[in-house]
């Protein structure tokens, strides 16, 4: 399988292709101008609007993970900017490139995130769950729109709604981890809010079943089917690295230190269940909280 992997820097993106290599499948990275060259990669720069349609010929799949760091500093105007262009624009140009092509991939994955629902409270959300309201589903639904050319045109689009990665190499885990490990940590705001999950190789996975199943299109959440609340994420955190977890933020002294970012991803409250993942069958590694955690920091 010829298989193109954008966002192949990231750490989800190199898991990726290091899964496709081990697989037996040609894992292509789509990179930017200034990346480093290598037979096989294919260029496009988003923000001038071009990529090399040549390169994209003959593709059997294509793994679109590419998006600018929602976690990474504070959301001032130009920060919100980015983040919207970098899944909008970025994926409604691959789109429309696929589309016009000769020979089109047989299948598209193309992330989304949870975002998508917005603060739910204890709503349980399913794929058929309308969008929440604000920027994080404004920018959800936007990125899922983008892919509309490459679906009309005949590809199977996967748009996989991904929730709280788990990896201490890097995201979320690896940021709490310092604090925690001092017992300098506790819950967020009321602690009642759900939090829903995934395992770094259970997303993995979740991407090589939907390379796999040609049954599966359309919006798919990736997360795993026992969400927790903050407080629950909290307490068995603290449990698995035996630290008290004590030392709790209030709601306002989160929204003064990160502004609109701790609204929409430390204090929101999405409770989002994998079903469609549950109906294809896909076996996942992880689906309780603490055998997750252990198992996720038992090299560390």
């Amino acid at each position: 399988m010829d298989v193109l992997v954008s966002g192949s820097s990231g750490l989800i993106g190199s898991a990726v292709v290091q899964a496709l290599q081990q697989d037996g499948a040609r894992a292509r990275r789509l990179r930017r101008p200034t990346g480093v060259p290598s037979e096989g990669n294919v260029v496009w720069d988003p923000p001038a609007g071009r990529i090399e349609a040549d390169g994209l010929e003959g593709l059997e799949a294509v793994v679109h993970l590419a998006g600018e760091n929602i976690a990474a500093g504070r959301w001032t105007a130009k920060k919100k900017q980015r983040i919207r262009d970098s899944r909008v624009k970025g994926t409604a140009l691959l789109c429309r490139a696929l589309a016009q092509l000769n020979r089109r991939p047989r299948v598209l994955i193309s992330a989304s995130a949870i975002g998508y629902y917005g603060d739910r409270g204890d709503e349980v959300l399913t794929e058929d769950s309308p969008p929440g309201r604000g920027f994080l589903p404004e920018v959800c639904v936007a990125w899922e729109k983008a892919t509309r050319p490459a679906e009309a045109a005949g590809i199977r689009v996967v748009r996989l709604r991904i929730g709280v990665v788990l990896t201490p190499k890097g995201g979320a885990l690896n940021k709490m981890l310092p604090a925690f490990k001092m017992g300098a940590a506790g819950k967020i705001g009321s602690g009642r809010q759900w939090k829903s999950w995934v395992s770094a190789d259970d997303l993995v996975g979740i991407i090589r079943h939907a390379l796999a199943d040609d049954a599966l299109s359309g919006p798919v959440n990736a997360v795993s089917p026992e969400p927790v609340t903050n407080g629950e994420f909290t307490k068995t955190l603290g449990r698995v690295l035996g630290r008290p977890t004590v030392l709790a933020m209030p709601a306002f002294a989160a929204r003064l230190a990160l502004g609109q970012m701790a609204n929409d991803l430390l204090l929101a409250s999405a409770r989002v269940t994998p079903g469609r993942l549950g109906r294809s069958g896909y076996p996942f590694l992880h689906t309780d909280l603490e055998a997750a955690l252990r198992d996720l920091l038992s090299g560390r």
